[in-house]
């Protein structure tokens, strides 16, 4: 139930129940000292008129006897009908006491008032010996009692009087403590109008950072580095969907074209063959840049699983030149490797991410130039770079290398060989999944691609 309640409730009622709390305990502290303060009122009232009666009896005649002692005592505490006394003899037995008041047989020993109570009244009390008479000395026992019915009248209507103040004040402080809440949490109410606000056509608003208290600007900076997130990826998103919209736009436009002219008119077969070839290399092409956008969407939710074993990164990469030594010796291009190392991984996304980059380095390169794949390994990582001759690539062009579908050319025409423009983007995603990372750069006619792997120990 609690945790369906709303902050400002929560609050609320913590801080009622606190305030309740603490005037509940301050109530019963005042209420003890105010009974302990009449209890000390009470015992030096009665110890005042027990030492003036020992003084009293003390300048009688002797010996004393009971009616010149009741008398004595009577005249004395005439008037004080709060008063209750009895006076015991040799062995205990009454000479006298007030009437109407039943006496204890015994009080306790000591200064501590005793308290008892004869029907409907309530009594405190103190005994003192009292000197006697030959054959009497020490033997009176004086027995004093204060009616404490004012006291108790007035505790009673202080106690009413307290709890009405303590309710009064609890509802008084839940009151303040939900207006504190409230103005308390503005902030936060402030920041949810403003996150309401936020669509996805405007995903650049951010929550306000310094105008709330320092509790909440944390979540507020959260929130926003949460709101960027959002933006660049809906960019991403939004920059993918119009890339793949153009990129099938292509090859749909192609085969509906041929279709559609192949039907137009009767042809021989030799025709419908030629056109039925065309038309499946651009299925072929429809089915590649699937199979890679499906290989993408798993690697960036964490789909792909990376196969581990031991891979000897110099061996693959001579296969992988051998592979393309044909195509390289048609523009003479000189393929060079260098190095050594060995790293943990799946075999065959390597090679496909290997293959990428030089199949690539093979487009760019131009006639009689180089491509070099230097591997370096130390106790930390290994680090695999591609590197070819060509014309030098601005850097805005390489920021964008690993985009899906980006191509230097902007008339994105596709020649006889050329991509789709994923092969850099699966490149990245294949190096993350191993846990490494791949950058570009080119400077002085030479174009690099570095691939680091972390190693990890045995």
């Amino acid at each position: 139930m609690v945790s369906r309640l709303t902050l400002t409730a929560r609050l609320t009622l913590l801080f009622t129940i606190g305030s309740a709390i603490v005037l509940l305990v301050f109530g019963s502290l005042v209420m003890a000292a105010i009974a302990s303060h009449f209890d000390e009122l009470d015992r030096d009232e009665i110890s005042g008129k027990l030492d003036y009666a020992a003084q009293l009896v003390a300048s009688m005649e002797r010996p004393l006897s009971k009616e010149a002692v009741e008398k004595a005592l009577a005249s004395s505490f005439a008037g004080h009908h709060e008063l209750a006394m009895q006076v015991r003899g040799p062995s205990g037995v009454v000479w006298f006491a007030s009437p109407g008041v039943d006496f204890p047989l015994s009080l306790a020993a000591g200064p501590d008032l005793s308290h008892w109570r004869s029907g409907e009244r309530a009594f405190h009390g103190l005994e003192k010996r009292l000197p006697g008479g030959t054959g009497t000395e020490g033997a009176l026992i004086l027995v004093l009692g204060l009616d404490t019915a004012h006291h108790q009248h007035f505790l009673r209507s202080f106690r009413v009087t307290l709890w009405l103040f303590v309710a009064s004040a609890v509802m008084l402080m839940g009151l303040l403590g939900w207006i504190s809440a409230r103005r308390g949490l503005a902030p936060l109410r402030a920041m949810r109008e403003r996150a309401a606000t936020v669509t996805a056509h405007s995903l650049d608003r951010r929550l306000p950072v310094q105008a709330v208290p320092p509790e909440l600007a944390e979540l507020a900076v959260t929130l926003n580095e949460m709101l960027e997130r959002l933006e660049d990826a809906f960019k991403r998103l939004s920059d993918f969907s119009a890339d793949l919209a153009h990129e099938l736009r292509t090859p749909v436009s192609n085969l509906m074209m041929q279709t559609q002219v192949a039907l137009s008119l009767p042809r021989d077969a030799d025709s419908y063959r030629a056109i039925l070839e065309s038309n499946s290399e651009e299925f072929e092409r429809l089915a590649r840049m699937i199979s890679d956008m499906l290989f993408l969407a798993k690697a960036e939710n964490g789909l792909v699983l990376v196969h581990e074993e031991a891979i000897d990164v110099a061996h693959e990469v001579r296969q992988l030149l051998d592979f393309y030594e044909l195509s390289a010796d048609e523009k003479r291009i000189d393929l060079q490797l260098s190095g050594d190392g060995a790293l943990r991984g799946d075999r065959l996304m390597l090679r496909r991410a290997l293959g990428n980059l030089i199949s690539n380095a093979l487009r760019h390169t131009p006639t009689g130039g180089t491509i070099r794949v230097d591997i370096t390994q130390d106790g930390v990582q290994l680090q695999i770079q591609v590197r070819n001759t060509g014309e030098p690539i601005a850097e805005a062009q390489l920021a964008r290398f690993f985009e899906r579908f980006y191509r230097a050319d902007p008339a994105r025409q596709h020649d006889a060989g050329e991509g789709i423009g994923l092969g850099l983007s699966i490149t990245r995603a294949i190096v993350r999944a191993h846990g490494g990372e791949v950058c570009a750069a080119s400077s002085d006619g030479l174009t690099s691609f570095s691939l680091s792997f972390p190693i990890a120990s045995s």
